[in-house]
């Protein structure tokens, strides 16, 4: 990794990286291309991708360790399921981070994880709510969040081959809960650009699935129902 990356070569071992991250005196564009070099590694398709994960992760900790804080105070899970929810949420965004269209990183990432952790929270506040009459020994298990992000990873793989560049805009809207203003902003689009792309992406699920809707199983959604609706929310538009 230091080798590919120049701007990692001063830096002789994970502590020294660490260190000058946590307590230097880099400048901002000094972090941010650290920070750069360490997602680019992340997202190849070898073994050092999880040695530059799990720095990032080291990296971007302390903001990490706040967000933590301020969902414990919110009342959003345990301890655990907060912990388990952040360290899945940080890889998705650290692996699918398009760095083009991205200024500044850690704040990024930051922002878009806490952003969409306190949203599934408030979903499945409002699902628990409307329906508060059924017995739970009929509601299935949720999974793991290790197996929730293994099941979103097989359905993004899926969407890629039908639609490309669009997979993530569909998973934002459909799974995710954001508009497609929302999804748009994120990856640099006007609105209307958004939105047509979004409706493209639609148009050709439609297609390849016929009047049966999609036919994708897993999801990083808790629920078979959540599924359910996050499905027919692609197949609406």
């Amino acid at each position: 990794m230091r080798t590919a990356e120049a701007v990692l070569q001063p830096y002789a071992d994970p502590t020294a990286l660490l260190s000058a991250l946590h307590h230097g005196h880099l400048d901002h564009g000094a972090r941010n291309a650290i920070l750069a070099a360490l997602v680019r590694a992340s997202q190849q398709d070898d073994r050092i991708a999880d040695l530059a994960l799990r720095m990032l992760l080291l990296a971007l900790w302390p903001g990490l360790d706040a967000i933590r804080g301020r969902c414990l105070r919110r009342g959003v899970g345990s301890r655990d399921d907060i912990a388990s929810e952040l360290l899945a949420r940080t890889t998705e965004q650290v692996r699918t981070l398009d760095l083009s269209r991205v200024n500044r990183i850690a704040a990024t990432v930051l922002q878009n994880v806490e952003r969409d952790l306190l949203r599934a929270a408030r979903r499945e506040t409002a699902r628990q709510q409307s329906c508060p009459s059924l017995d739970p020994d009929w509601l299935e298990a949720p999974p793991s969040w290790a197996e929730q992000l293994r099941l979103r990873a097989e359905l993004r793989r899926d969407l890629v081959a039908l639609i490309g560049r669009d997979a993530d805009l569909v998973l934002g809207v459909a799974l995710d809960g954001a508009s497609q203003i929302e999804m748009g902003m994120t990856f640099g689009l006007s609105e209307p650009a958004a939105r047509k792309r979004y409706q493209r992406a639609v148009v050709a699920l439609r297609q390849h699935h016929g009047p049966g809707g999609i036919g994708f199983h897993g999801s990083t959604t808790s629920t078979p129902m959540a599924m359910s609706g996050a499905t027919s929310r692609v197949a609406t538009g």
